[in-house]
């Protein structure tokens, strides 16, 4: 029996929602992070790996697979949850983000985007068909529409420009679109931080109707106080029983606060980016294990982790990793990361379905502005004298 794809209310904590994403390709319970697996690998890790740090979906790029290996090929090697070793759900970024980041690189119209290869200078054409097209060759399990993001800030006219052509080429996705049992589409709401505008983009998105709406256009250079007044005034109007995603955040206070105001799903690539150069997040806060104080530290990352870094290995090990350039520093320390995104994230999640979410909230937090552990709070091991 097929599965229909569907998000279900668990619990909700005012305006936070605890709840189970059901797909093809399995369930996921939310609010949840997703790894960020822009090339069919999340960075430094084996899928394996991903796995054990209880990730249940995963992100992907159209842009970027697109133009390596193709869409087509990854097609007959079987899509990409086979081709990745992954057959839990995974989303498609649409491409749209490229848009933006790689400006001097493309040629923007109203019918789409031509891009020059940041690989060869070779050229590529995507429009809301193709952007579409390509995701389905690559089996998403959730595709995006292709959007226009804006950097902010940018003149409110600008704003509007751009978000009214993502609204029509969101229809034109909607056309495209296979639509198939356990499967998705998610509409992108536009408008920068213009309250009016990304209550337009919610109206025009709703009007063609998706499976799931994302929040796009944010942590682009606004600031958090600006993204969660704008997440104040959008996400009560985005329909209760459909998913949203509030897509490329964030640090884990972002989380937190975006949980608080209805966001169900997140990206980022900050915990797989901070373990290539050294930075773990902690209940305490970030760590730089390049700093010379790590040097001859016994202890684990964090004494809540159980992941292969903290329960196999010393800050000292790790400084030195990184300090010798060995590339198991980054793939022990995005393991890391990634672990704590999820552990907090299941954290969340359970406050929300206890009715406790105020009190645990306000304990990340007080935990985040204290000092890293002192040697009475963990104490290093005791190690055996050398004979």
């Amino acid at each position: 029996m097929s599965t229909a794809f569907r998000w279900v209310e668990q619990a909700r904590s005012g305006r936070a929602r605890a709840g189970h994403l059901h797909t093809a390709h399995g369930t996921v319970p939310t609010p949840t992070f997703m790894p960020v697996g822009t090339v069919g690998t999340v960075k430094a890790m084996t899928m394996d790996a991903v796995r054990s740090t209880g990730a249940g979906i995963v992100l992907g790029n159209t842009y970027h697979l697109m133009l390596r290996p193709g869409a087509e090929r990854v097609r007959a090697l079987g899509g990409l949850h086979r081709f990745m070793d992954w057959p839990g759900p995974i989303l498609t970024d649409s491409g749209g983000f490229q848009v933006m980041s790689l400006g001097p690189l493309r040629k923007l119209d109203q019918d789409g985007v031509t891009f020059s290869s940041h690989i060869d200078g070779s050229k590529h054409r995507l429009t809301p068909e193709r952007s579409t097209d390509i995701q389905h060759a690559l089996d998403a399990t959730i595709t995006m529409c292709f959007d226009e993001c804006p950097a902010l800030p940018a003149a409110p006219e600008v704003i509007a420009q751009s978000m009214r052509m993502s609204m029509r080429w969101a229809a034109r996705c909607r056309e495209a679109f296979v639509q198939r049992p356990g499967y998705a589409q998610y509409g992108i709401i536009q408008g920068g931080t213009e309250a009016e505008l990304r209550a337009e983009s919610v109206r025009a998105l709703t009007g063609i109707g998706f499976e799931g709406y994302a929040i796009g256009g944010l942590a682009v250079g606004e600031g958090q106080e600006l993204m969660f007044s704008t997440l104040d005034a959008t996400t009560p109007l985005i329909p209760w029983d459909s998913p949203r995603y509030l897509m490329g955040v964030g640090t884990p206070d972002d989380l937190l606060g975006s949980v608080e105001r209805g966001v169900d799903m997140f990206d980022c690539v900050m915990p797989t980016r901070a373990g290539r150069t050294a930075r773990a997040y902690t209940e305490r806060g970030t760590l730089n294990l390049r700093n010379a104080r790590h040097a001859v530290d016994l202890r684990p990352i964090s004494p809540h982790c159980d992941c292969l870094a903290c329960t196999r290995h010393s800050r000292a090990y790790l400084h030195h990793l990184f300090r010798a350039n060995e590339i198991l520093g980054p793939m022990l320390l995005t393991w890391h990361n990634l672990a704590y995104y999820q552990r907090l994230m299941r954290g969340i999640r359970s406050a929300i379905v206890e009715g406790s979410l105020d009190a645990h909230a306000a304990w990340l937090r007080a935990q985040w502005a204290m000092e890293d552990w002192t040697p009475d709070e963990m104490p290093p091991p005791d190690i055996p004298p050398v004979p």
